[in-house]
């Protein structure tokens, strides 16, 4: 899949996990020069089992982020830090990908060193992912289909939903 960038902009990608955000999003930082963020890495406290930080403090990450790079691309599940800089966003990208693809692409995913400290702790992890994954058409919460759905069509500015595999 190829997207075409007019111009640097600031660009916001979501969707289920394993949807394929971090992949998109480190092509299109690296081709276009831009930051890249995972909301993945500052959405979470550092406890066991990891506890979701407040809003607020994750916030002030992403204004700080915001703040140093004129350009930017920020990708994650989380529409409810999402729905808080859309303002900032040029365009957006609406990774979605049926379920079965979500949950082969998290099955063969290489090692995650930026979230995990080995490939075995990652593994470890799968089966609450898959099944996290799985959930995505009946959850309520701001990491749903339907929360995702409607980010999307109340976006005002540029967007586009990638609906198949991207190989």
């Amino acid at each position: 899949m190829k997207l075409k960038l007019n111009a640097k902009k600031n660009i916001l990608i979501f969707g289920n996990a394993g949807s394929g955000k971090t992949t998109l999003a480190g092509k299109l930082a690296k081709k276009h020069d831009l930051a890249h963020l995972d909301l993945d890495v500052l959405a979470w406290e550092d406890t066991d089992p990891p506890l979701r930080k407040s809003i607020t403090e994750s916030l002030e990450i992403i204004k700080k982020f915001t703040c140093t790079h004129k350009h930017w691309v920020i990708e994650g599940c989380y529409t409810d830090l999402l729905n808080l800089i859309e303002g900032q966003a040029d365009e957006i990208i609406f990774m979605n990908l049926p379920v079965d693809t979500c949950v082969l692409n998290v099955e063969k995913r290489q090692w995650e060193s930026h979230k995990f400290d080995s490939k075995e702790a990652q593994d470890e992890n799968l089966p609450l992912l898959v099944d996290f994954i799985k959930q995505y058409d009946e959850r309520e919460d701001t990491f749903s289909k339907a929360a995702h759905q409607n980010f999307y069509d109340q976006f005002d500015g540029e967007k586009r939903q990638i609906i198949c595999n991207m190989k």
